[in-house]
């Protein structure tokens, strides 16, 4: 009997299985599953409390429940729609809100172009007294405002320079308020920027074999700057090397660090300057107050320098047409 079986068996494995289609009956129906489970529900509540019903309308003087139905109509309803569950017994979005007409609104009109900058932050009057984030030193670190405030202009600067006479790896400086507001303006539209470094290379370092070893050409290295508004009366600018940055990204160490004190410029018409070049870091004093003036250059634009300008917005919005060639050709207007 076994060796009889194994051929059928063998012969139903080989058998392909008949399809869904094939073993549905033509009169099966799809049912709703929820109109299965609460179809006649409430008959069955109705019947299993009929009791206790029928005695409630009694002692409230109502003649049968569906008197004592209509007398609690309302709290029912209020009861309902407490239990209600989105998606079961209530529907998952509520209904949509009435669309206000067409003449007391219109939709605002969309613009390709981006909205533009917010205006720049007003200077104060006077001195902030808010404390400065750690770090970050305001003018009355280096002199005291309530002494030099009663001093002229010029004796401010004089005293400026002396403090920071010592120091080998100082860069300091002074500037009208005038100036230094068309530069904020710009540093907040503008808060990253790239600039060019000359740098001469020896002619043994150059591609070309055919130039004389006694001569060498002018190169280019690009340095990142960002501008920062740490205080309201500070803004700091940092210079970092390009390859530097690509290299380290936001952990990258700058080179130079400025600080611009804007405490007397109400009072004095004056905006002092402060930084530090890092010894090491493959940047001079001189090339830092190079980098220095080519920024104010080109943050501070003239009537000659509206293609500085250009590049300032190009640079801004990740305009695929900035080139460096352009911006090297404007630097070389500036020295």
């Amino acid at each position: 009997m076994a060796a009889l079986r194994i051929p059928m068996l063998r012969h139903l494995v080989r058998q392909p299985l008949a399809g869904p289609r094939t073993c549905q009956r033509r009169w099966a129906r799809v049912q709703d599953v929820r109109f299965l489970a609460t179809h006649g529900a409430q008959e069955r509540i109705l019947a299993k409390y009929k009791d206790k019903l029928e005695s409630k309308a009694k002692k409230e003087g109502l003649n049968g429940v569906s008197e004592l139905k209509k007398a609690y109509e309302d709290k029912i309803q209020e009861l309902r729609k407490q239990a209600s569950v989105p998606g079961a017994t209530a529907p998952l979005t509520p209904p949509p809100s009435p669309q206000p007409s067409s003449s007391s609104t219109s939709p605002a009109p969309t613009s390709p172009w981006p909205a533009p900058p917010p205006p720049p932050t007003p200077q104060s009057t006077s001195p902030s007294t808010s404390k400065p984030p750690p770090g970050v030193k305001t003018l009355d670190s280096f002199l005291a405002l309530d002494k030099i405030t009663s001093l002229p202009a010029k004796e401010v600067q004089v005293l400026w320079r002396l403090r920071h006479a010592s120091n080998a790896q100082s860069v300091h400086f002074s500037l009208p308020s005038s100036t230094f507001t068309a530069l904020l303006e710009n540093a907040k539209r503008h808060p990253s920027f790239v600039l060019p470094l000359p740098r001469e290379v020896p002619a043994d370092q150059l591609p070309d074999a055919n130039i004389d070893a006694a001569q060498s050409q002018t190169a280019a290295e690009l340095h990142y700057l960002q501008f920062a508004h740490p205080h309201a009366n500070t803004t700091t600018l940092l210079f970092t090397s390009l390859a530097e940055y690509k290299l380290r990204g936001e952990f990258a160490s700058p080179h130079t660090t400025i600080t611009f004190h804007s405490e007397l410029a109400d009072s004095h018409d004056l905006v002092l300057g402060q930084g530090t070049v890092v010894e090491g870091r493959g940047v001079t004093v001189d090339e830092a107050r190079f980098l220095l003036m080519c920024m104010q250059k080109f943050y501070v634009v003239s009537e000659e320098g509206r293609g500085r300008g250009e590049l300032l917005e190009m640079f801004t919005r990740g305009d695929g047409e900035f080139r460096v060639e352009r911006l090297l050709e404007e630097a070389e207007k500036i020295v």
